[in-house]
């Protein structure tokens, strides 16, 4: 029996999930998503989640016949990648969108598409996009101009695993400023500042780009012929299942993690306010999905913290009224 093998890295915890043909979990490791602060600016622990990724190969090659391999990962992140610089391709380190200092430089405002054109909000640190990838072109133009491709997140890993440059639409248009919803096109900020030269064809979601790199496959012992597909945004890998259920039908999925996100099917854009956090991302089909969110995996770890609760063990309903009288 094939087996498929995901790895889904959140901002706060990385997993590799197997499943089987019947789309039960059969296996799962986990470990934390670690930010280095280092030079020249707070950077995500690739090496170190690399690393991880191959360990967690060989471990899964060892019980099970793996035969696709994907990638779901967080949004507002991206690598600026050169093929011919080392094995991580980076011209630079992948910047952590919490980091501040892209905030803090003036200018990008008057640059950024209103919200009517990518329906996406004005947001903290890095959480858009197009911010980072302004400030570092400003900040780092050599390296920045080097770069042959920007990859969104999941892209990235897609590339180290397959050789395969591609882009994803769910990815670009996660409050990015870099994506019209409606139009399924890239934005006006993307030609001004001549990002789109860098950024790779569009794949969709479910297709496989190009099988596993031969040097992986041997030092995994996974197959060689084992496909890997284009990547996902992580919210929108668990709403495409349920697009799929659903047939067109309206529902409302809440997606948990280090973000609770409230993803509508069928819902309308007209009424989303950017002053509350609302957006519309885009579903790995292309169409805008309105969208409410908050960061509840931050303040579910900070209440575990102060109640002495282990944030991996489930929780009861008596621990949850106990929290709330204690907070009341």
């Amino acid at each position: 029996m094939s087996h498929t093998l995901v790895f889904d890295i959140g901002k706060t915890n990385a997993r590799a999930i197997v499943f089987d043909a019947a789309l039960n979990c059969v296996y799962r490791v986990q470990r934390a998503s670690e930010v280095i602060d280092a030079s020249p600016y707070p950077q995500l622990d690739v090496s170190g989640l690399w690393a991880w990724m191959l360990t967690a190969m060989r471990e899964a090659a060892a019980h099970f016949s793996i035969g696709r391999l994907n990638v779901s990962a967080h949004g507002a992140t991206a690598a600026l990648v050169d093929p011919e610089c080392g094995e991580d391709g980076l011209v630079l380190p992948v910047l952590d969108y919490e980091f501040e200092a892209p905030a803090r430089d003036v200018g990008y405002e008057s640059l950024r598409p209103a919200f009517a054109e990518t329906l996406s909000p004005a947001l903290p640190a890095g959480l858009n996009l197009g911010r980072q990838l302004w400030w570092q072109q400003r900040h780092f133009p050599r390296s920045f101009a080097r770069a042959a491709a920007i990859l969104t997140y999941p892209q990235y890993w897609t590339w180290r695993l397959s050789g395969a440059l591609v882009g994803e639409r769910s990815s670009l248009g996660c409050h990015t400023d870099l994506w019209v919803p409606g139009a399924d096109d890239y934005s006006s900020l993307v030609g001004q500042q001549g990002w789109q030269a860098k950024i790779p064809p569009l794949v969709p979601a479910w297709k496989p780009v190009a099988p596993l790199r031969e040097a992986i496959a041997r030092a995994t012992a996974l197959s060689g012929g084992c496909a890997v597909y284009a990547g996902v945004h992580d919210s929108n890998a668990g709403f495409a299942r349920h697009l799929r259920a659903e047939r067109g039908r309206p529902f409302v999925l809440v997606s948990t993690g280090t973000w609770v996100v409230c993803m509508a099917a069928g819902g309308t854009v007209q009424r989303l306010d950017p002053a509350r956090d609302m957006l519309a991302n885009v579903d790995v089909r292309g169409e805008p999905v309105p969208c409410a969110r908050f960061m509840g995996g931050r303040e579910y770890a900070r209440i575990c913290e102060l109640t002495g609760s282990d944030p991996a063990r489930p929780v009861t309903l008596g621990e949850v009224q106990a929290t709330v009288d204690a907070i009341t």
